[in-house]
């Protein structure tokens, strides 16, 4: 089984992770820039981020044979903050980069006229680069901000086709559908979505433009969540073809709108800006 995951948080997992999931299947994966818990209090913060997403996690990705690919962009939760709004006019230079492969997470956190603002700034940047565009839909509200959210892509100038829609759950799943943009969903332990939930919702709405990610941040989550979904795909009666539409061909597919997604890993280098993985090892 080979696994995708386009949308886990990798800055706070451990190698521990990194070869757990390898040994899962998983064969790249695309980290999105989001919210760290703490608030960033200028946008220097955030650089010294976007720089770690370019480089240090590439780096210890590829020390477990994974293609690490990124999508960069002001969170909603930080777009209400004037000290981090800046990051808007900096973007540009970062979204330039060869593992780049979307603005992201963009989107709704409490739906208010900042998240409004910065939602329709970075779906111009997403048309102007040439890049899809990673959503987020808001865990509060979710049917209220999945349909907010669809007003501003419809009046923005990025097709729906060119827009993942992201944590999506069955009250909005339809709808997201409908739209015409690719749906995305979170698996997690005990919150957003589970196995089974996901696995009904294949039965109804199939396998086409649907990704399935374990999101996986620094509270109780699992990167193995896609492996866990493909084998029970599989216990519920789906076939291998659709298992790998599901884990691998629909994130290429989208994420590959970028003309830059390399799924190939190379021999990874010794050291990353001098730095060894090892701590001191040879």
């Amino acid at each position: 089984m080979r696994i995708f995951d386009p949308h886990i948080h990798m800055t706070s997992r451990t190698t521990d992770d990194y070869r757990a999931m390898y040994d899962a299947g998983v064969r790249a994966l695309v980290e999105p820039s989001f919210w760290l818990g703490q608030p960033r209090t200028s946008p220097a913060s955030f650089f010294d981020y976007f720089d770690a997403l370019l480089g240090w996690e590439p780096f210890r990705a590829a020390q477990y044979g994974i293609a690490h690919h990124c999508t960069l962009a002001l969170n909603p939760k930080e777009a209400n903050d004037a000290r981090c709004t800046p990051v808007l006019d900096a973007l540009p230079r970062y979204l330039v980069k060869d593992s780049v492969v979307a603005v992201g997470e963009i989107g709704y956190d409490s739906m208010t006229p900042a998240e409004d603002t910065a939602l329709a700034a970075q779906l111009q940047l997403a048309a102007d680069h040439g890049l899809p565009a990673l959503v987020h839909t808001p865990h509060r509200d979710k049917l209220a901000g999945l349909h907010r959210t669809l007003d501003v892509i419809r009046e923005s100038h990025l097709p729906p086709e060119r827009v993942l829609l992201d944590h999506l759950n069955e009250t909005t799943v339809k709808d997201a559908r409908d739209s015409g943009c690719w749906a995305g969903f979170s698996i997690y332990p005990d919150t957003k979505m589970d196995e089974d939930r996901m696995i009904a919702i294949l039965k109804t709405h199939g396998t086409e433009k649907i990704l399935v990610n374990s999101a996986a941040d620094w509270g109780r989550s699992d990167p193995l969540k896609t492996r866990k979904v493909g084998d029970a795909m599989l216990a519920a009666g789906f076939g291998e073809d659709d298992v790998d539409r599901v884990l691998w061909r629909n994130p290429v597919a989208f994420y590959g709108q970028s003309g830059r997604l390399q799924l190939d890993t190379a021999a990874p280098e010794p050291l990353h800006e001098g730095n060894s993985i090892l701590r001191g090892g040879e």
